[in-house]
């Protein structure tokens, strides 16, 4: 049963290498997905730890990146896309799931230290990214890692480390509202329309792996069109906040995020002074349905009695489009996003089964 279950994987894995266009992304997928994989099983081994859940971890850390080509939070976006996939398995106990879960998530946080499984990942990602080029150049954390390592396995070597002193952009004056509402009105006045066969919505949709993102979002794609424009803006976030309940192509998971102790992003009109702005995120309520929170755009402008929104999906209609609401009518609030915000989680990571 257990050979299976890794055989799976790697049928699955392969199916994912197969359908990508670039035959050079194929082969450094192959490379970095089985090699990966193969030592985190030599280091389970090692730590007797199990070694069928170390290599499936290792098959499926960066399964999002191959798959969708974005780089950003691969470790974190990757155990959000195989999340379902394990489940519909149906071969691993929710104890095994939360295992490769958890140790795919925190592949981003080579920084800190967290359960075996976790720990094997992360140092078989830096080993064999070290193997396959020898005289690369490597943060400190994955240099301490790398030495770590290597005293484990009696291996001599020394790894060449990233300077700490180097100067780097300060990107902190650049206006990222005003930057995601420039490219919210350049969207919306193109009308783009809610198909596959459109290549601007095919961009907004890029973010969400599912098979069927496109029949999932159809007639329902405002938030995945904020959501699109907060990431071409600079404001990048993981496609789940984790242990949210909705990825962020729902307006729901744009107003929890929103209102999290460490954001503090949402707003009501009039309230403690606050009038909207360009840039802002406009929440409504029930405008379109008898649900709240049930659709959301981003200003453009605001005056007295209107706003000037620039919307995916308007009012479900399928398309794209700028024009102006009523500032009084079906309006929850707002989301500001602050020009410095940057994700960071340092909680615990439950994976919902």
């Amino acid at each position: 049963m257990k050979n299976k279950r890794l055989d799976s994987i790697r049928i699955l894995v392969q199916e994912m290498i197969h359908s990508m266009d670039s035959e050079v992304l194929r082969q450094e997928a192959c490379i970095q997905l089985y090699g990966v994989s193969s030592t985190a099983s030599l280091l389970a081994k090692r730590r007797n730890q199990n070694q069928e859940i170390a290599a499936i971890s290792g098959l499926l850390h960066d399964y999002y990146r191959f798959n969708t080509g974005i780089i950003e939070f691969p470790g974190i976006n990757s155990a959000e896309t195989v999340r379902p996939i394990l489940r519909e398995l149906k071969a691993f106990t929710t104890e095994e799931q939360v295992t490769i879960l958890q140790a795919i998530f925190y592949r981003d946080y080579r920084d800190l230290i967290h359960g075996p499984h976790d720990e094997i990942l992360k140092d078989a990602y830096v080993l064999h990214l070290y193997f396959q080029n020898p005289s690369c150049i490597v943060q400190q954390q994955d240099a301490d890692r790398l030495l770590k390592v290597f005293r484990e396995l009696g291996i001599p070597g020394d790894c060449i480390v990233e300077e700490s002193n180097k100067e780097k952009g300060d990107f902190r004056s650049i206006d990222k509202r005003m930057r995601m509402a420039e490219i919210a009105e350049d969207l919306g006045r193109a009308n783009i329309i809610g198909l596959p066969g459109d290549p601007r919505y095919r961009e907004i949709c890029k973010y969400w792996p599912d098979r069927a993102i496109y029949q999932v979002l159809q007639n329902s794609w405002c938030a995945a069109f904020v959501y699109h424009c907060c990431y071409e803006a600079g404001f990048l976030m993981p496609i789940r906040y984790p242990n949210g309940k909705y990825r962020l192509a729902g307006v729901g998971a744009l107003l929890k995020w929103a209102q999290l102790p460490e954001t503090g992003f949402f707003h009501i009109d009039k309230h403690n002074g606050f009038t909207p702005q360009r840039g802002d995120i406009v929440i409504y309520e029930k405008l379109l349905s008898n649900d709240s929170h049930d659709h959301t755009g981003i200003v453009l402008a605001c005056n007295d009695n209107e706003i000037l929104v620039a919307e995916g999906n308007r009012d479900n209609q399928n398309y794209s489009s700028v024009f102006y609401r009523d500032r009084w009518h079906c309006i929850l609030g707002y989301i500001r996003i602050d020009n410095n915000y940057e994700y960071l989680f340092n909680g615990t990571y439950n994976p919902i089964i």
